[in-house]
């Protein structure tokens, strides 16, 4: 930054300091006030639903090892209502 042209000083630009960083200048009265934000809600509802998602997830895993084991042992009945109504909608998309 340019401290002297021809001879004749002048202060700095606009809210700019020697430093080059802008900002506001501070109004005398004003302690250090800061801005603050907290995530601590934000993590906790996080971790929550992180756990949540882990228990149905081991839940799913015991479901489906249950349903492989029926289906090997030949006794999986699927309910054929449930099947066909499933089905249905795809039958009637592609006629």
């Amino acid at each position: 930054m340019v401290d002297n042209i021809n001879g004749k000083g002048f202060g700095p630009l606009g809210n700019i300091n020697r430093t080059g960083k802008t900002g506001v200048a501070k109004k005398s009265g004003e302690t250090g006030k800061t801005d603050r934000v907290d995530f601590s809600s934000a993590l906790q509802q996080a971790n929550k639903a992180q756990a949540t998602g882990a228990t149905q997830e081991t839940a799913r895993a015991e479901k489906l090892q249950a349903l492989k084991a029926q289906i090997e042992s030949g006794t999986y009945k699927p309910d054929l209502g449930k099947v066909a109504s499933s089905i249905l909608p795809f039958i009637l998309k592609d006629s």
